[in-house]
């Protein structure tokens, strides 16, 4: 069929075979049809959608665009996690090493941020000297040695994905749960593994505004993962607020060791211990969930998980001492503390305002091509539910740029809420797909 063919089909709501995705799809990767008819192409699935079967074809055909990674050799449960995407979402800096210590292998492979959100190939960037960059060999050896390992993806191993999500960011399709499955599955399919948990954010700071459209994107991915023979689990988990109390690069890397310390804030160990748990599950280690974090609980207080995060950074040619002196991360030149101009208690914290303020310092990308500074970021000393006096310290904006200081700060206080009585406490583990 010709393209203007696939394009009408997918247009008029029919759905495509597997074979015509994979002619089409293939002659766009070989620049053999226009941009213009891609772009087409995926408005007409982003208002028609996709049947599963059709998700699976595609997936599938992404997949086989690019290579795959055999760790068949590798003794061990190799399970990973993907998260879709929050303000101050370090959850994997803290659970690749946390879930190693236990006998988990963690082939993670991540990607930068974009926009509001945080990537966390940038947060281990900010590591004085750490390479995410391995070759499939280096890669394979860290599983070995250490029983994990955190890498962006390459090119090799997902062209194709590369191409169509950079056109996806400029027509306005990114928000298509057959896209988004397509995109995440593909590329946690090519890593080797055997199981996944996938963290599916919901709220103000996620791509998921509702608990609908997550609960969607969640059962396409683990229905996705499950037909390729991975163990796959979801877990939808809040994001209406910034998770943790840091939001930026190096900081992020900060709170990342202090949790492995075991001084980590409730929201973030929540999650984490959760996500742990589940891994556990997929694994076969440990079914009870309550077990589970206990379990992982027990490796961070001993400081099996601390001292794995050091491994892995000194693997990968970082400067290990950061664990013990996290003052050799970069730091902002710049602080400027945000004093609340009322008095209350906060009943809500914006998360994708926050990130754009975040973003605005330097911490993130507003276009895929920006350059971001690994010391901005945003300090918080308050969360929803806290009484907070008038004048009192609400955040400190870390940044070399001082002509972004009082326009992010007003922007700040702009997604901060105050009210006369505390909030509802809303839950963080909303529910679990399996």
């Amino acid at each position: 069929m010709r393209p203007y063919d696939i394009i009408k089909k997918k247009r008029d709501g029919y759905s495509l075979t597997k074979d015509e995705l994979s002619a089409f799809l293939t002659a766009y990767l070989k620049n053999e049809i226009p941009d213009y008819q891609i772009s087409a192409f995926l408005m007409a699935v982003f208002f028609k959608g996709m049947t599963k079967e059709e998700t699976v074809s595609l997936t599938e055909v992404m997949l086989d665009a690019g290579s795959r990674i055999d760790l068949s050799d590798i003794q061990g449960h190799k399970i990973d996690k993907h998260s879709t995407g929050g303000v101050g979402d370090k959850v994997s800096l803290i659970l690749v090493p946390l879930m190693a210590s236990a006998g988990i292998i963690v082939p993670m492979m991540s990607g930068r941020g974009l926009g509001h959100t945080g990537g966390t190939v940038d947060k281990l960037e900010s590591i004085p000297g750490f390479r995410t960059a391995l070759s499939v060999s280096e890669f394979k050896e860290a599983l070995s040695r250490i029983r994990c390992a955190m890498i962006g993806y390459s090119e090799e191993m997902s062209p194709l994905d590369k191409k169509l999500y950079a056109l996806r960011d400029v027509t306005a399709t990114i928000d298509s749960v057959p896209l988004i499955t397509g995109s995440i599955m593909s590329k946690k399919l090519s890593e080797g593994i055997e199981g996944l948990v996938l963290d599916v954010k919901v709220g103000k700071g996620a791509f998921m505004k509702d608990m609908e459209s997550a609960r969607t994107l969640a059962r396409s991915m683990v229905d996705i993962g499950n037909a390729f023979g991975v163990k796959t689990i979801a877990v939808i988990t809040a994001m209406n607020e910034p998770l943790g109390m840091a939001v930026g690069n190096s900081l992020e890397v900060t709170e990342a060791i202090d949790c492995l310390k075991g001084n980590g804030p409730d929201d973030l160990m929540e999650v984490t211990l959760y996500i742990g748990a589940l891994m556990l599950r997929v694994a076969g280690i440990e079914a009870d969930i309550e077990e589970g974090k206990k379990r992982l609980a027990q490796l961070i207080e001993d400081g099996s998980a601390l001292r794995k995060f050091r491994e892995l950074i000194e693997l990968q040619g970082g400067n290990p001492q950061i664990v013990e002196r996290p003052s050799l991360l970069p730091y902002a030149c710049l602080t400027i503390d945000v004093l609340s101009e009322e008095s209350g208690y906060i009943q809500s914290m914006d998360a994708e305002a926050i990130g754009i303020v975040s973003m605005i310092l330097g911490a993130g990308r507003e276009r895929i091509d920006s350059e971001i500074d690994p010391a901005a970021g945003i300090i918080l000393k308050k969360k929803t539910g806290d009484f907070v006096e008038k004048d009192e310290l609400l955040c400190s904006l870390c940044t070399s740029d001082e002509e972004v200081a009082e326009k992010t700060r007003v922007a700040f206080l702009d997604a901060v809420k105050f009210g006369d009585s505390p909030p509802e406490k809303k839950l963080m583990i909303i529910e679990v797909i399996e």
